[in-house]
């Protein structure tokens, strides 16, 4: 019984990948014709000497991994470039069986000169409109949010049933949202784990070609491969998706304080001769978060400003140099979060273009109270109730202090801290601990009076 129920699981897991597998044949189908490839013969055979050029000597197959283009592509380029007397032919390994090929003098200089107009060294790129297609066909947008995958993602999380049923329809909407409130009450946890929503993938170019100026697009530290579709280039040349594409998870793209201007344009790096994708194509198919709105390089309006017209339109204006702009599709979900109210950061007319306004304020003392006790149970702490009471009443209602989501994790992580240091048992707490973990983790405002000559007053308060 069980060996048939564990067939009939692989037998459905193996029909999934076939299924998945056809898709993005379908998506993105493997050039296997030098004009499928969207690019020119000269632009491609500059390609390919930069990297004989950089490489020394290489067979058809390591110029396959290293272009991701495909056999049949690549033997005309050869062809060409053996009439043109760029390369040679050399035999490789014992048997002399498998051919490399290498520069000739002229080929060398030409892949001077072609390094000298572009620094670019990997896979070749997508073209443009290409790319347009392949993100419209794999729209963040058309991922479904329910109640039921809402509460599956946040079963182990506190968060009240409103702010449930108000992230789950702006995540359907296509429109940007604004989270705001206090600091400290969840909105960059809960953000970041909005992309648990998606449980699908999309194709990410390597880089993506604007009249054959390449930028570079694909980023490992925002985009995750799906491994059980990494597909390395095989002498199979019908199979398979376009190697020019990684399969990856959604995007998730976050910029908190260190936002400027110049990270919304497309980067030129004059030494390497080399163009770098914006956040917001990065993103593309993904969450795009603002974190910590009205606290960036640039000022809020010039951020905004920014969106106006990609939020209306869901498409992006770029430049190139000497002033050639280029459009790109803007297909992702943007989220800022701020902890400033959002009258003082924009304006009315602005704040009516953003769909959804979604407040994070304090916690309840239940929710409170769930919270510290996930967290005694993470980190081998004995809960007791009293010990829960002496922080509600005698630390936050005493010192008038707002139940935030961040609190009990902080709080009984220092008050653990101490005990370790003193030599005690950490899984037992006092109320002693606990105070002094709410001194030293609390800023008073009393303290203005000893370290600023000119204060006059000292407030008895807590940030």
């Amino acid at each position: 019984m069980n060996h048939s129920m564990n067939l009939t699981a692989a037998g459905s897991t193996e029909a999934a990948d076939t299924s998945q597998a056809q898709h993005l044949r379908t998506l993105a189908p493997r050039p296997l014709a030098l004009d499928e490839t969207g690019l020119s013969r000269h632009f491609l055979t500059e390609l390919m000497i930069k990297h004989l050029y950089d490489a020394g000597l290489l067979t058809l197959k390591q110029l396959m991994q290293r272009t991701a283009l495909a056999g049949p592509v690549l033997e005309v380029l050869i062809e060409f470039l053996r009439k043109e007397v760029m390369i040679d032919v050399h035999g490789q390994g014992f048997d002399k069986r498998e051919l490399s090929y290498g520069l000739t003098q002229r080929g060398r200089e030409s892949a001077i000169d072609a390094y000298a107009r572009s620094g670019y060294l990997g896979p070749a790129p997508v073209p443009i409109q290409r790319y347009r297609e392949v993100v419209a066909a794999q729209t963040v947008h058309h991922t479904n949010v329910t109640a039921e995958s809402m509460n599956q993602l946040f079963t182990n999380v506190v968060l009240r049933d409103s702010l449930k049923q108000q992230l789950g329809p702006a995540m359907n909407s296509g429109r940007a949202m604004f989270i705001y409130g206090p600091a400290g009450t969840g909105k960059t946890y809960i953000t970041q784990k909005l992309t648990g929503l998606f449980t699908d993938s999309c194709l990410i170019p390597y880089a993506i070609s604007v009249n054959e100026q390449v930028i570079s697009l694909f980023d490992p530290l925002l985009h995750q491969p799906v491994e059980e579709t990494v597909q390395a280039p095989s002498l199979m040349f019908d199979q398979g998706y376009d190697p020019r594409f990684v399969n990856c998870r959604r995007p998730e793209v976050i910029t908190g304080g260190e936002l400027g201007m110049d990270m919304l344009e497309v980067h030129f790096n004059p030494v390497t001769k080399e163009y770098q994708a914006p956040l917001q194509l990065k993103a593309n198919n993904g969450i795009f978060i603002i974190d910590d709105m009205g606290r960036q390089r640039a000022t809020p309006m010039e951020i905004f400003n920014r969106w106006i017209v990609p939020m209306e339109e869901k498409q992006d204006y770029l430049t190139l140099g000497a002033g050639r702009h280029f459009q790109t599709p803007f297909d992702q979900i943007l989220v800022f979060s701020s902890n400033i109210n959002p009258l003082d950061l924009a304006d009315e007319a602005f704040l009516r273009r953003i769909g959804y306004k979604i407040y994070f304020g304090y916690l309840q003392p239940d929710e409170y109270s769930r919270i510290w006790q996930q967290v005694c149970a993470e980190k081998g702490i004995d809960f007791t109730p009293e010990l829960l009471d002496f922080a509600l009443t005698q630390l936050h209602a005493r010192h008038e202090v707002g139940l935030r989501p961040c609190h009990p994790r902080d709080l009984l992580g220092m008050a653990q801290d101490r005990v370790r240091y003193l030599g005690g048992d950490a899984a037992s707490l006092d109320t002693q601990s606990l105070s002094w973990a709410w001194d030293s983790y609390f800023v008073s405002l009393d303290a203005d009076v000893e370290m600023s000559p000119n204060s006059v007053t000292g407030r008895n308060s807590h940030v």
